[in-house]
């Protein structure tokens, strides 16, 4: 059962399809059920939407767009300011709905606010910024005039790992290029869109800018938006399989797309790294959400001669750390978001050990009830095991040792992903090197958080397109218009 508190919390959001400024059941009229990854138990029904629900979401985006896009950014901005101020204020409300939710214990779930709040913030700052260009054609008879415009309406397609800050990532560089939308969270993690959309229309968001529906058949809601000639961009974050699916669909209208897809990033520890702060950062790299994060470290490859000392005290970490409901005091560790997830997370180290791969610590589905899965280290992990090549996103410390730097490059490069990468070394040369050998969009250089909302946040190769996050950001909400001045002469 939930406390008074929990529910009362529910109870407080708006569950319905969000179009046009006003809250409504689904056409269809049917629901589904958001549960507790801890308990298994049921938190609340939310509205199922269907193509017609997307149909009237898009529909008030389309309407809205025009004067949205004349707003003044200076105005756009302000209602970024307001709904960062909003979300700030009620911290403990969100973060407790969202580790109900999610599962992520309570001080991650404060974090993921403040983290989410704050790109409300940057994009605030960048609204009244938006610039562009005035020069002389080289041959000097023309002025070249560039202006950069919103695109227009847009999809936003966010996964359940980070229910909030997923959204506020995509909503606000949408709103400060002056975009409207239409947002489809994930089905196991609605509830934190719901409260973004109620903060950001207490803040002044005009009706119809963002739209939100929810569904329990994802593919069937996206599908008509996607084919809609009106559309002009979408966005996702997700898995690589999905995001190619989607890709494929938005070549039929030639859509501006950005993708955050998969990650199998590499943590690097050199033999002459700080132990102390390589072990700390593995576990803020490792660790996060329970490891169920694009940027969580996979693989982790050390350097022979330090190997036995880094598990040792990594191990130690692992074991130590809490296990439970994150709404408990004092838990580090709460559940996998759902069955089918533990059980691959289960799946991978199986196969690794069968590979050859020891489990120095963990392993374990502990508990009869919620989705639970133990802090785990493996050593020894081959290159023929599954979880040196596929994204485990759960809290399994994988282990390869190396024995020099183009070894450890080989190894952190092979495979098809290219998110992020981690290198711990005290050797500045040596880690700027490594750095930028790296087949990844980012890497941490002695840190296990590279996420910033000033930061470009994206990857390469199948770990998709694009940048979320510092200026890049808004970048990719806004078109270049090029106009030629003929000057005349006197």
């Amino acid at each position: 059962m939930h406390t008074d508190r929990e529910r009362r919390v529910l109870d407080a959001v708006h569950t319905g399809v969000f179009a046009a400024g006003n809250w409504r059941p689904a056409a269809s009229g049917r629901t589904f059920e958001v549960v507790d990854p801890a308990t298994e138990l049921p938190l609340i029904a939310v509205a199922d939407g269907g193509p017609t629900d997307a149909g009237a979401a898009f529909d008030a985006a389309c309407a809205a767009q025009p004067d949205w896009a004349a707003t003044a950014p200076r105005e756009r901005a302000e209602i970024l300011r307001r709904a960062f101020d909003g979300l700030v204020a009620r911290t403990e409300e969100l973060a407790l709905l969202i580790t109900l939710e999610m599962g992520k214990p309570l001080a991650q779930s404060r974090g993921e606010v403040a983290y989410a709040a704050e790109f409300l913030r940057w994009f605030s700052e960048q609204a009244a910024h938006i610039g562009g260009t005035y020069r002389p054609a080289p041959a000097g008879a023309q002025r070249l005039i560039t202006h950069r415009q919103p695109v227009g309406p847009c999809l936003l397609i966010t996964p359940w790992n980070f229910p909030l800050a997923m959204g506020t990532r995509k909503v606000g560089a949408a709103i400060a290029a002056g975009c409207t939308m239409v947002l489809k969270p994930a089905e196991l993690t609605p509830l934190a869109s719901f409260f973004l959309a109620e903060v950001l229309s207490e803040a002044g968001l005009p009706s119809g800018v963002l739209n939100v529906v929810t569904s329990s058949d994802a593919a069937a809601l996206v599908a008509p938006i996607l084919a809609d000639s009106r559309l002009r961009k979408v966005s996702f974050t997700g898995s690589t399989e999905v995001g190619k699916i989607l890709l494929r669909q938005a070549a039929d209208t030639i859509l501006r797309a950005s993708m955050e897809l998969g990650g199998n990033a590499p943590l690097i520890v050199f033999d002459d790294a700080n132990l102390d702060d390589a072990v700390e950062g593995t576990m803020v790299a490792k660790m996060r959400n329970m490891g169920q994060s694009c940027v969580a470290a996979n693989r982790l490859l050390v350097h022979e001669s330090i190997a036995e000392e880094y598990v040792e005290r990594l191990a130690e970490r692992m074991a130590a750390l809490r296990v439970g409901r994150g709404t408990e005091d004092g838990i580090e560790v709460g559940p996998l978001i759902d069955e089918k997830q533990r059980q691959k997370v289960a799946g991978l180290v199986q196969d690794a050990v069968t590979c050859g791969a020891r489990p120095v610590t963990g392993g374990l589905m502990p508990g009869d009830r919620g989705y639970f899965y133990s802090p785990t280290v493996l050593v020894d992990v081959p290159a023929t095991a599954r979880i040196a090549q596929e994204e485990v996103f759960g809290p399994v410390a994988a282990i390869t040792t190396f024995r020099g730097e183009d070894e450890a490059l080989t190894l952190a490069n092979q495979t098809r992903f290219g998110l992020v990468g981690y290198v711990f070394s005290r050797d500045i040369s040596r880690a700027f090197r490594v750095a930028e050998a790296l087949e990844t969009g980012m890497v941490g250089i002695n840190e296990g958080l590279v996420s910033n909302p000033a930061g470009p946040f994206g990857g390469v190769k199948q770990s998709g397109l694009g940048r979320e996050g510092g200026d890049e950001g808004i970048e990719e909400y806004l078109s270049t218009k090029y106009m030629a001045l003929a000057l005349q002469q006197n």
